[in-house]
C-alpha cells in the first residue's frame, strides 16, 4: 500500500554516508480512505424519523359508536402533565387522577383485568379512548400514544370533541 522511498543521494562525510530521512508515499492510503468513506456513506442510512400512524375518522353528525364498557379504558388528558383514567362508562366509574408518566401502569393493570374478565379471549382485547382536553399538552398526548405502542394495545381511538358531562365535571373538579 504505502511505499517507502529513500533518496539515493547520500554524501560521504569523513568516510560515513549521511542518511537522509525516509519519505513515505501515502497516495494509495488516501485513495483507499476515500473509497471506504464513499462506500460507507452510500450504504448506510442516517437516522430516520419515526412517526406514529394516527388516523382520525371523518366527522359525522348523529353518529354514535357504542364501545363495550367491559373492555374500554378512557384516558382524559389535562394540563400539568396529569391525566384521569377509568375503565368502563363514566357513570359509577372509579376515575383515577395520575401523572401521565405513570399511565403505563394503569394501562397494564386494566389490560390484565380485561383479559381475565374475558378468559384471555384474543378477540376481546382492551379498547382505549384518548381524550385530550383543551389544556392538554402535546407532549403528554405523544407519550400516551407511545404507551399504546409499547403496551401493544391493538385498538385505540382519539376523540377530542365528544366529552361526557361526567368527564367534563371530573376535568373541572381536578382543575385540569
Amino acid at each position: 500500500m504505502a511505499t517507502l522511498n529513500e533518496s539515493p543521494r547520500g554524501k560521504t562525510h569523513k568516510g560515513k554516508t549521511r542518511k537522509t530521512a525516509p519519505r513515505v508515499d501515502l497516495t494509495a492510503m488516501v485513495d483507499l480512505m476515500f473509497l471506504l468513506t464513499t462506500f460507507f456513506m452510500l450504504t448506510t442510512s442516517l437516522g430516520t424519523l419515526n412517526a406514529a400512524d394516527v388516523a382520525k375518522p371523518d366527522p359525522c353528525n348523529d353518529c354514535t359508536t357504542d364501545y363495550p364498557a367491559s373492555r374500554t379504558m378512557t384516558i382524559l388528558l389535562g394540563n400539568n402533565n396529569m391525566a384521569i383514567s377509568f375503565l368502563g362508562t363514566p357513570e359509577g366509574a372509579d376515575m383515577k387522577l395520575m401523572p401521565v408518566r405513570e399511565i403505563d401502569k394503569q394501562i397494564m393493570k386494566n389490560k390484565l383485568a380485561v383479559a381475565k374478565a374475558h378468559h384471555n379471549d384474543k378477540g376481546k382485547h382492551m379498547l382505549v379512548i384518548i381524550k385530550p382536553g383543551k389544556n392538554a399538552q402535546f407532549q403528554d398526548f405523544v407519550d400516551v400514544i407511545d404507551e399504546m405502542k409499547i403496551a401493544d394495545i391493538k385498538s385505540y381511538s382519539i376523540d377530542d370533541q365528544h366529552f361526557n358531562p361526567l368527564e367534563t365535571k371530573a376535568i373541572d373538579t381536578n382543575d385540569l
